[in-house]
């Protein structure tokens, strides 16, 4: 199926591995100009020029998003390139769960800078160029537990939940302009995390993730693959999904018991 995907620009926070990077490469795949900011300076080099490699064309640029001038600078820059903004991935976080009591002031106010704020500044700058595009796409990427939270899951737990209920509000308000605004909430997703836990564990990757996917009850018997996470995020972005707003739709292979 053809995503329409050609020629649209795409900023993607939190691009240079793991998830993200497999959001760039899906939508490099499909012809769409790719904007992409991470904080290490080197891996986010790196595979930009992969990114290119393979015919993509691709701004990258350093950026901190719980820095609103930096992430200001990243919307500035990928306008200034093309000239406009299809659509937003805020994708940019980190894993974060310990017991309440455990949870600092600072813990909690970094979280939520990261996760939150991040995406609220981001979905702020790039709106005027949605609306002026006629329409656009918002993606945010969440986990399950914004649905299903369980013990020792804090602070992420509870900025997730606020980044789909921002979800919510937002594709109500931005309807109208027809900027369609979804999320998108990950189980256990292979990434480069995972594979440091195997490394540590002295147990090749492979062998982590069945008996992790076997542990936590997954249906589908395995831990996801990136590129399907990708997939799902390609499509919500592009034109195909015309008429799916407000959704916060679970790739867990059946994990989370919340629909």
């Amino acid at each position: 199926m053809d995503l329409e995907l050609a020629g649209k620009v795409v900023l993607v926070t939190g691009g240079s591995e793991g998830l993200g990077a497999a959001v760039c490469n899906r939508l490099v795949w499909e012809g769409a100009r790719v904007a992409l900011c991470a904080r290490n300076l080197r891996k986010l080099e790196a595979f930009a020029g992969t990114l290119r490699a393979q015919g993509g064309e691709v701004l990258a640029l350093p950026a901190d998003v719980s820095r609103a001038e930096e992430l200001e600078r990243f919307v500035k820059a990928a306008y200034e390139r093309w000239g406009r903004i299809d659509a937003l991935v805020n994708n940019a976080g980190s894993a974060s769960a310990k017991p309440f009591l455990t949870v600092t002031d600072a813990e909690w106010e970094e979280d939520f800078q990261l996760k939150v704020f991040a995406a609220i500044r981001s979905t702020r700058l790039v709106v005027p160029h949605l609306r002026a595009a006629g329409g656009g796409a918002i993606v945010n990427v969440l986990s399950i537990k914004a649905k299903e939270p369980g013990r020792n899951t804090t602070p992420s737990s509870v900025s997730r939940a606020a980044g789909m209920s921002l979800m919510k509000v937002l594709s109500k308000e931005l309807g109208p302009d027809q900027i369609r605004v979804n999320a998108v909430l990950v189980g256990m997703i292979e990434s480069a995390q995972w594979a440091h836990r195997a490394e540590t564990a002295g147990k090749p990757p492979e062998v982590l993730y069945t008996e992790r996917s076997r542990e936590a009850g997954v249906p589908l018997g395995r831990i996801g693959r990136a590129e399907e996470f990708a997939d799902v995020v390609a499509f919500l972005v592009s034109p195909r999904a015309s008429y799916i707003s407000g959704a916060a739709i679970n790739v867990d292979g059946g994990l989370s018991a919340a629909v």
